[in-house]
């Protein structure tokens, strides 16, 4: 493959590129907001090892080592899957989310610091699977100032959110902040994955199978839902 030649406009290119793109401008978008106020492990971290456990250093290690840890699993299970799809991103980023909320909730550090080995695991997936869709859906000529611009989301939203987080913290404690995180990156990813159905033809079902609920998106033309259980 040929490099692409250097020239003037290349990253404004790079941005129109994108934004015709549902499928790279969403996720972006998406990483966006989790990366801004829910990938804040730092200012979440601290505060609950110091204000809300009242412990040590040695206990805020523990939770980025418990976290460390998913994230290895959650490595390995991206190596394992042979594709990259949103429906698995927008899945993860809500996993996440909900997360979050259920930490922010722990009474126990002990529970606190078991949810971490999990976090960790959607936290890479949802890194994994954006960063590994983009590279598979994006023209060769322009892939790297796609991965440019979603690297310069992803690490640049934290320096920006850390300041507001760090405030939400401060001012109404650690556990409504974490939360406050948790409820942003599930919003976020809800509201995303409605437009990317919608953008890809897609509709909500709501049916029935096996006499349990299932949710899932199907084709918009699609005359039945989901058929019932036999």
């Amino acid at each position: 493959m040929e490099r692409a030649p250097r020239g003037k406009g290349q990253l404004r290119e790079g941005l129109r590129y994108v934004a015709g793109r549902p499928d790279l401008l969403w996720p972006i978008v998406l990483v966006g907001f989790m990366g801004t106020f829910a990938f804040n492990f730092p200012v979440y971290l601290s505060a609950f090892a110091d204000d809300v456990f009242h412990g040590d250093a040695g206990v805020y290690s523990l939770f980025n080592t418990l976290m460390a840890v998913g994230s290895v699993s959650g490595a390995l299970l991206a190596a394992r899957r042979g594709t990259a799809r949103l429906r698995l991103l927008i899945t993860a980023a809500v996993a996440f989310g909900a997360l979050e909320i259920l930490a922010a909730a722990s009474p126990e550090l002990w529970m606190f610091a078991l949810i971490m080995v999990p976090l960790g695991l959607v936290s890479m997936t949802v890194n994994v699977t954006t960063n590994t869709s983009l590279q598979m859906s994006t023209d060769p000529a322009v892939r790297g100032r796609v991965m440019a611009l979603y690297m310069m989301v992803f690490l640049g939203g934290a320096p920006v959110g850390a300041p507001i987080v760090g405030w939400v913290t401060d001012t109404y404690g650690a556990r409504v902040g974490f939360a406050a995180g948790g409820a942003i990156a599930m919003t976020a990813a809800a509201v995303i994955g409605l437009v990317l159905a919608r953008a890809g033809g897609l509709r909500l079902a709501v049916g029935w199978h096996r006499g349990h609920p299932v949710v899932r998106f199907v084709p918009r033309d699609h005359p039945k839902a989901l058929a019932p259980a036999a």
